[in-house]
């Protein structure tokens, strides 16, 4: 049986959570270098420090706009299958929806 998703497949060179996060505590660290020198060094520190936040800023503009485009695929991709297994998609539906009824209502 062939994948239905074969662009939800984690390639290399795709963006992934943990480099998420790992440009995420970048920017906060960068960030919060930034505000500390901010109020003590006026020097070149500082556009040193200015230019490593703008560069982080820019990565994580990159890393937001990899996502966006991997969502819309997975949406695209979705609604391919959705649309070609119309029926099917119902009953899964239905089951999912029964299932998490069930354990919902379940003591």
């Amino acid at each position: 049986m062939e994948t239905a998703f074969p662009q939800m497949t984690d390639a290399p060179g795709e963006v992934s959570r943990e480099k998420l996060a790992q440009d995420l505590r970048v920017l906060i660290r960068d960030a919060e270098t930034l505000l500390k020198a901010g109020a003590t060094d006026a020097g070149g520190k500082m556009e040193e420090l200015k230019s490593r936040l703008q560069a982080s800023v820019g990565r994580m503009k990159e890393t937001c706009h990899d996502l966006e485009q991997r969502v819309v695929a997975g949406a695209k991709a979705t609604d391919k299958v959705i649309r070609e297994y119309p029926y099917e998609s119902i009953g899964v539906a239905f089951g999912v929806g029964l299932l998490i009824g069930v354990l919902v209502t379940r003591k």
